[in-house]
């Protein structure tokens, strides 16, 4: 048996296909008994929009594609909850594609997006190559969630305040008494961000002597290796404020396999407050970075961007705040 029409819908509900159609797209101006029999000839029937014909006559295909940089990075999947929410709520779908998977293949991904005609463009994280969003922005209306980069025009960005995030992480050690902090770094430019928030902080409490840096990568192996770094160089770091958790989860392992108990001989901060960072055997102290709130303003901002493609491009900052477990407390001999 064949799928029912949208002539079925018609012949059913005794108008026309163009009045059928009308009332499937919501329109104004339908006399209320007409729209009463063609939802009731829909429902008795089980009408399914074709989505492929709806896209061509609305030339709009209701999806908005979403390259994240790494799927394998739990702050990620926060946001898209946040993200898509918002979309479908607005009734559009999300296409994901993966940036890291971007990188191993060579493949423009944002060309495919464009390619599948979608109303809109998410890049979330920071990009290998921030550039490759420069000639999707001209083609479709584009938003940046979670970074700083690529400042484009007419493209919003959608991030959280990391220079307040990193004062608060930083400021939270230095009241638990310690001086000698260390900070893994991570790429990009939020992870430049917030190493000159640590470093601007420990300056203004008298402490640039003692702060120390170290380059992470943004990942549990980055993190306990540079963690492996800090602990076995001159004198050690009492405290470390991670980039983010996956970083701090990686400082946590090197920790115990130097035989430091986390916090007694050593604090860790991290950074997203992922899920990773309310596990009970890990319960980090991190930096809540409002992560589905960067997702749901992310959203807004590009439904905005789609009604008004030439509106000037604007940064949004949503405001994180300190979330203290497990992993912090005063220095016991510095």
């Amino acid at each position: 048996m064949s799928a029912p029409t949208i002539r079925d819908v018609a012949a059913r509900a005794g108008v026309s296909k163009s009045l059928v159609s009308l009332v499937l797209r919501g329109a104004a101006g339908v006399r209320e008994d007409k729209r009463r029999a063609v939802l009731a000839a829909v429902e008795e029937l089980g009408y399914r929009p074709n989505a492929a014909a709806r896209s061509l006559s609305e030339r709009r295909t209701r999806t908005v594609g979403v390259l994240l940089n790494d799927m394998r990075n739990p702050w990620f999947v926060e946001l898209l909850d946040g993200l898509n929410r918002r979309l479908y709520d607005a009734g559009l779908r999300m296409l994901l594609a993966d940036g890291h998977l971007n990188r191993r293949l060579g493949a423009d991904l944002t060309q495919t997006f464009t390619e599948l005609h979608v109303d809109g463009l998410i890049a979330v994280g920071t990009l290998p190559d921030p550039g490759m969003l420069r000639t999707a922005a001209d083609r479709v209306p584009t938003v940046v969630a979670g970074t700083r980069e690529p400042v484009l025009p007419s493209v919003d960005i959608v991030a959280n305040d990391d220079e307040l995030g990193a004062r608060l992480a930083t400021e939270h050690l230095i009241g638990l008494g310690h001086r000698h902090i260390a900070h893994i770094a991570g790429q990009g430019a939020v992870g430049e961000v917030r190493r000159r928030s640590f470093e601007a902080t420990m300056r203004a409490h008298g402490l640039a002597d003692s702060a120390v840096v170290a380059q992470g990568d943004l990942t549990e192996e980055g993190g306990y290796r540079a963690t492996v770094r800090l602990l076995s160089g001159g004198r050690r770091p009492t405290a470390i404020f991670a980039v983010n958790d996956m970083t701090c989860v990686g400082a946590l392992s090197a920790a115990e396999e130097t035989g430091l108990v986390v916090p007694r001989d050593l604090s860790l901060v991290g950074y997203d407050n992922t899920y990773l960072s309310r596990l009970r055997h890990l319960w980090l102290t991190t930096v809540d970075n409002a992560s589905e709130e960067v997702g749901r303003r992310a959203a807004e901002r590009l439904l905005t961007r789609i009604a008004q493609p030439e509106r000037p491009a604007e940064l949004d900052l949503a405001t994180p705040f300190l979330e203290v477990r497990g992993t912090t407390g005063a220095p016991t001999g510095d």
